[in-house]
């Protein structure tokens, strides 16, 4: 499987709850941190909540 390297690039203020909880979920607290998952159904699912607060790349 491939890793996805998701970095976060806007704020959570005035955002909803569940979209906070799927950031930290994710492991991103601030904009500009970054963390490297696997590609699965599950973090693909995550990504697709969050996908205006952040960028998603591929990574080997």
């Amino acid at each position: 499987m491939t890793n996805l390297k998701i970095t976060q690039i806007k704020s959570v203020i005035s955002e909803k709850q569940n979209q906070r909880d799927t950031l930290r979920t994710l492991g991103l607290k601030k904009i500009g941190q970054s963390t490297v998952r696997e590609d699965r159904p599950e973090v693909l699912g995550m990504i697709r909540t969050v996908a205006h607060l952040v960028t998603v790349e591929e990574v080997d």
